[in-house]
């Protein structure tokens, strides 16, 4: 016989007055489901315990009704009616601050980076005794760096003043893992950040020192694996925890599967069930255990710090009907939290199958409002180093737009041209300073989300080949660094010319209703001129926001009269970069390769 042991209990804590009154207990510890479990406290009842395949684990059901109080009780483990194991469960009341769960929309921009490679506010938690990567190496790419959410608080004034609205971190929970382990998404402890990153507390008070700033938090969750060293892998529940198979299978990597109506059921299973890697446990969605744990660890993170916003890794490889219902069940705890999911597909029918709305005849509802928009981002590049044909160059920007109408709001789409696993967008142009300023300007004057990576503003390159290539230290975030480029002292002219005009149309953006809420008109592109208007009121030409892209390599003469439905006789227009009057705007003279953001006056 082993002498029972508790090891841990998850959600470690919950609330009262929650939406959905049920609530799951995961009881992990050896033979504990040989103890029979007691619990008595007002408006709490034990509706159920499951004993699974692996009798270290117990399932609890309770039941919370609407009437019951915050407070402390025990649930205690017992044999033969002895107590032999206890823990004290509490229930919080939940915090009705305002400013909590605001959400992200196109008010916002988003600014992605890494922790561990953006700015180390706290060398005490570089290394962490106990676990398995203890290696801190700056000159590594594949190594630890020591950056951390201390770090990221410190630079909270600089994010304010650059322009930026939201801040997203990869993610933040505990990676155990033996190597490469800062990239956050091979999860070993689903409830605890990574103490090389700080801890919960401290997330929880980045969260709250973010919003005391007027930024908003995004959180980078993984539903579809854990990593090789969680606790619910090493020691699983029961055998379908993960999808298993005859031999090591790993994904396709190819969507077409989930949305062709005349794939394989193998082809599809393959995709959806098959590893995303060999250290990357996936998961069983199908699993009501598993659907219930990875809800209330969301739902928890949530409610405990606030959060607005989340970015839901890997999407079209998760399970769809699972997906729908997780999305209704954190709407229905949330009204206000925003979600998008990552789908890095090839077309636009193809991101619109994975919306809400059911637009594309998939058959039911996916309940997710927007995506991360891969086939814009390709559109862009096309239009900034492609040549320009019928449907090449700038042509293809504008197609991809057009089939806006495919998706239940396409305002809800983050719009972006690079991010952790892509090479940087001051790379995809060639370090064309011109091309830059010009992606810049579609990117925050489009409709959509804008998400901007680390380091674009003082015009950090490189190519994803390997990732690590694309995840820099941003210079000037560890004492010690050679030069600080999170001062106008420390960049050169030309990182200073870039941050100063990405700053520029960023800060503009946060107060102009047109671009954060208005509607979009574009023109058919004419000799390789791209011209498109956002506006709020559709009777006024005032604070009407034109955009103008000439992508030829020679400048370009543009009369406007083609315009006049838009302009609604406006006659002149402030450039919002310069800051020049521009007093007849009858015709402009467009520079070769350059882009111009005009305000109606």
């Amino acid at each position: 016989a082993h002498a029972q042991k508790l090891e841990r209990i998850e959600p470690m804590f919950w609330w009262v007055g929650m939406n959905n009154p049920k609530l799951q207990l995961l009881v992990h510890g050896e033979q504990i489901a040989s103890l029979d479990v007691q619990l008595n406290y007002p408006g709490v009842k034990l509706a159920e315990v499951h004993k699974v395949e692996n009798p270290n684990y117990l399932f609890l059901d309770l039941e919370i009704s609407p009437e019951a109080k915050a407070g402390k009780f025990p649930i205690v483990f017992v044999q033969n009616g002895k107590k032999k194991q206890q823990y004290i469960y509490e229930l919080k009341n939940r915090n009705q601050s305002t400013g909590r769960i605001q959400g992200v929309t196109s008010k916002d921009l988003i600014y992605l980076l890494m922790p561990d490679r953006f700015a180390n506010g706290d060398p005490k938690n570089d290394v962490v005794k106990g676990l398995q990567e203890t290696t801190l190496n700056r000159d590594s790419m594949y190594y630890r760096h020591g950056g951390d959410i201390q770090g990221v608080i410190d630079h909270l004034d600089y994010l304010k003043n650059l322009g930026v609205t939201t801040i997203w971190m990869t993610p933040e929970i505990e990676n155990d893992m033996a190597n490469a382990s800062y990239h956050g998404y091979a999860a070993t402890d689903n409830y605890k950040i990574d103490p090389r990153y700080g801890s919960n507390e401290l997330y929880k008070t980045y969260v709250d020192k973010a919003h005391e700033k007027g930024l908003k938090v995004i959180k980078d969750i993984v539903h579809n694996h854990i990593g090789t060293g969680h606790y619910l892998f090493k020691d699983m529940p029961m055998k379908d925890w993960v999808n298993q198979w005859p031999v090591y299978t790993q994904t396709s990597y190819r969507d077409q599967p989930v949305m062709d109506i005349h794939a394989s059921e193998a082809d599809r299973k393959k995709m959806l069930d098959g590893w995303f890697v060999p250290s990357m446990p996936d998961l069983n969605q199908r699993n009501p255990y598993v659907q219930n744990y990875l809800n209330q660890n969301h739902i928890w993170w949530i409610e405990y710090a606030g959060i607005d916003g989340l970015r839901l890794d890997t999407y079209p490889y998760n399970d769809p009907e699972y997906m729908a219902d997780w999305a209704q069940k954190l709407k229905a705890e949330f009204p206000n939290l925003s979600i998008f999911g990552e789908t890095l597909v090839n077309s636009v029918a193809s991101q619109a199958f994975f919306t809400g709305g059911n637009t594309v005849n998939r058959g039911f509802d996916t309940h997710l409002p927007g995506i991360t928009d891969a086939v814009v981002k390709d559109a862009v590049y096309e239009a900034l180093n492609g040549k320009s044909g019928w449907t090449d160059g700038i042509y293809r920007l504008y197609a991809t737009l057009s089939l806006d109408f495919l998706y239940q709001d396409p305002t809800r789409n983050v719009v972006f041209m690079d991010n952790h696993d892509m090479s940087r967008f001051y790379s995809m142009v060639n370090e064309d300073f011109d091309k830059y300023k010009a992606g810049l300007a579609l990117i925050f004057t489009m409709r959509g989300i804008p998400q901007v990576y680390y380091g674009t503003e003082i015009l950090m390159k490189n190519y994803s080949n390997p990732d690590g290539l694309v995840r820099s230290d941003f210079p000037g975030g560890w004492k010690g660094d050679k030069t600080n480029k999170f001062t106008a002292a420390g960049r050169t002219e030309k990182e200073n010319e870039a941050f100063n005009y990405f700053s520029k149309l960023a800060n503009f953006r946060k107060g102009s209703e047109a671009l954060q809420t208005g509607k979009m008109m574009q023109y058919v592109p004419e000799d390789g001129i791209y011209v498109y208007f956002r506006y709020s009121d559709p009777n006024q030409s005032a604070k009407t926001v034109m955009v103008i892209i000439n992508t030829e390599d020679k400048a370009k003469q543009l009369n406007t009269a083609r315009f006049s439905e838009r302009m609604k006789g406006a006659h002149a227009a402030l450039n919002i970069v310069s800051g020049e009057n521009i007093s007849s705007i009858q015709t402009l003279t467009i520079p070769a390769k350059s882009s111009l953001v005009l305000e109606l006056q």
